[in-house]
């Protein structure tokens, strides 16, 4: 009976004890209601990645009946590289109950499992088998209780999905949401008599109805629109159908491929006005009869071919089309080529282009200064690479910085020396000048009977390795955060700043540059701190909060208190750093009655904070300094005299200064 009390306690404490089969069942037998519980607990997820979009799937996985994060450790035990037997305590991601199975599932980002498992091949590796990671030790410890151990990992996250459920996250929450009957029926119809018709023209649609009904009707089911293929926030790409039914007719009428007879090449069609490619020549065709062709030249010279041998020389591959095709699949190495191209290599193919479009159209100029020789050469590229690349253009580019002689001069065993005392002696914490490096390597190369490198050679090779890895080698990761790499995210994966308003919310903190004085008495009370919500998604100011009290969890229970009054809702994520005041048990508590997700920057790295800091910048210089009583000039502490002191000149208050802010744009 213990145990069963156990299960009533909180989520933390139910998955901790390991119990026998018996109780694995009981576990089963038990009502689902036993498990609401706990239900509105907070989950926790460390990785936006991996772990946050699987629990999206959870909630939204019918086997699913509950799923609890951070259960108690497991011991884990395996053979180390080394030969010795390890005992590991594991804290799995979490402990999943499935309507026939119940088990613990770890979540790793591919690239992590391929470091651990080249580390130690032993607890991780990849079956081909079923294209899934295992962890053995997992699995045996799981299989004596009867249940499974299971790692997930990004690629088999679907991040169209994940999108669009966190843009119908708030219509899934709203139970009480419904939307007017009359309304309600009048969007049914027109879904019912337009089938296949787009999202964006339904929201143009003048039935009265709001796009949040629109939306509400998604997420109760009501219509139906293909979650895994188009993302809402691109609603002239999506379908939307009666049910599921229309939508798998609707796909079969459109996307089943037209039964006809084979035609004679796929890549030639063999109608008048067509160009081909014959021997590195472009022809256009002029005339097709039924038993004869005619091809134009460059040179308005025409050529007679009988029907058959032109047909033969289309199945050999000697003759092909230079059509360009509706959709151009363009190769990675083509795109590859085109980015390593510098700016001179750019201008200089589309010069070429324009020089070779009209011998390509087959209307060559009369007056052409460029030799002959060169138009072929240019030609014979363009259609080389466009047949090897899927794109032309790839051909006429020189890549004139890789061109030439790129070996080393230096022996190899110089190289070698160098590259070894640019490791162990200067990419270190001791951060020795490069002068006294290149003196111990000077002095190793004439003791090894080794050519020693000039000292510029030498520098030259250690700025080559300049950037983040060298200098975290020798001031750490903060001092080499600025030379991280910047990544635009430009893919299928979560959007960085959101699909819509009221999607994802920044707070943060900052002191505003101006004095202000009491408005009783006039004594100068300082510089108040401001408390910014910001919509990630429309850069809008949603609340702010203005206090003289140093920033606490008191601030950011009163700017979300604010959001409310002012908007009537919260955001659906709250971006902060991770200062205390947002671990605080009463910030955590109010996001999670509300069921906002919290979402946490990486600590020291000031560009995930731009949302806010950018809005801070703007608001001094463009309000706050243009105030009476604005501390600029502090800036410049020696300038400062009595006639300019902003604590002299403050004349603005506390509440005078929060109106104005609340209706700066």
């Amino acid at each position: 009976m213990d145990k069963f009390l156990v299960l009533q306690c909180g989520r933390r404490f139910l998955i901790g004890a390991i119990v026998p089969k018996l109780w694995i069942s009981l576990w089963f037998s038990c009502t689902v209601a036993v498990f609401r519980f706990v239900r509105y607990l907070p989950i926790q997820f460390e990785s936006h990645r991996v772990e946050l979009p699987i629990i999206y799937q959870l909630e939204h996985d019918e086997d699913v009946l509950e799923f609890y994060d951070q259960p108690l450790q497991i011991k884990l035990d395996y053979q180390a590289s080394n030969g010795r037997r390890l005992g590991v305590l594991h804290t799995p991601d979490f402990f999943i109950i499935r309507s026939n199975s119940a088990g613990w599932e770890e979540c790793k980002t591919e690239q992590e499992l391929k470091k651990l498992a080249e580390k130690n091949p032993n607890p991780y590796f990849y079956s081909q088998e079923d294209n899934q990671w295992h962890c053995p030790p997992g699995e045996v410890y799981a299989s004596q209780f009867g249940l499974y151990y299971r790692i997930r990992c990004d690629r088999e996250i679907n991040w169209v999905v994940q999108r669009n459920l966190q843009f119908l996250e708030d219509y899934y929450r709203a139970e009480s949401l419904a939307v007017e009957e009359a309304i309600a029926q009048s969007l049914l119809a027109i879904v019912s008599s337009q089938p296949g018709i787009t999202l964006a023209e339904l929201l143009d649609q003048s039935t009265g109805a709001k796009s949040d009904d629109i939306y509400t009707l998604i997420a109760q089911e009501q219509i139906y629109i293909d979650l895994n293929a188009t993302a809402l926030a691109e609603p002239e790409r999506c379908l939307i159908f009666r049910d599921e039914q229309t939508a798998s007719a609707y796909r079969l009428m459109v996307e089943q491929p037209s039964v006809s007879l084979p035609a004679i090449s796929p890549v030639v069609n063999i109608i008048t006005g067509t160009t081909v490619s014959w021997d590195g020549k472009g022809l256009n065709i002029i005339h097709v009869g039924e038993t004869e062709v005619i091809l134009g030249a460059e040179n308005n010279q025409l050529i007679e071919l009988k029907k058959a041998i032109f047909e033969n020389l289309v199945r050999q591959g000697k003759i092909t089309s230079l059509q360009t095709p509706e959709k151009t699949a363009i190769s990675t190495e083509s795109w590859l080529r085109f980015y390593q191209a510098s700016p001179e290599d750019q201008a200089e193919a589309l010069e070429r282009y324009k020089t070779i479009e009209p011998y390509l159209n087959g209307h060559p100029p009369e007056n052409e200064t460029i030799p002959a020789r060169t138009i072929r050469d240019w030609k014979a590229k363009y259609l080389t690479a466009l047949q090897k690349y899927g794109c032309g253009y790839i051909g006429l580019l020189s890549h004139r910085s890789v061109k030439g002689n790129r070996q080393r001069k230096l022996p190899e065993d110089t190289l070698a020396v160098m590259e070894k005392f640019i490791l162990e002696d200067y990419e270190t914490h001791k951060q020795k000048r490069m002068w006294e490096v290149y003196g111990a390597l000077v002095q190793a190369c004439e003791q090894s009977g080794v050519i020693a490198p000039s000292y510029k050679a030498f520098t030259k090779e250690v700025k080559r390795r300049t950037g983040y890895e060298q200098t975290k080698k020798r001031q750490g990761h903060r001092a080499a955060y600025q030379h991280e790499s910047f990544y635009w995210e430009l893919t299928i994966t979560t959007p960085r700043h959101g699909d819509r308003p009221f999607e994802i919310g920044h707070i943060d903190h900052t002191q505003l540059d101006v004095e202000l004085v009491c408005s009783r008495t006039g004594r100068n009370l300082g510089r108040p701190w401001a408390t910014f919500l910001v919509d990630a998604y429309s850069r809008r100011l949603l609340a702010v909060y203005l206090t003289f009290d140093s920033p606490s969890y008191r601030s950011c229970l009163m700017v979300l208190r604010i959001c409310v009054k002012r908007h009537g809702r919260l955001p659906q994520i709250v971006v902060v750093d991770n200062d205390a005041k947002f671990h605080s048990l009463y910030f955590e508590t109010l996001l999670a009655t509300f069921e906002c997700t919290k979402k946490q920057r990486p600590p020291a790295k000031a560009r995930f904070g731009s949302v806010c800091e950018r809005l801070f910048g703007t608001s001094n210089t463009q309000f706050v300094h243009n105030l009476l009583g604005n501390t600029q000039i502090t800036r410049n502490v020696r300038q400062v005299t009595k006639s300019v002191n902003p604590k002299n000149k403050a004349v603005w208050t506390l509440g005078l200064l929060y109106e104005y802010l609340c209706l700066w744009p």
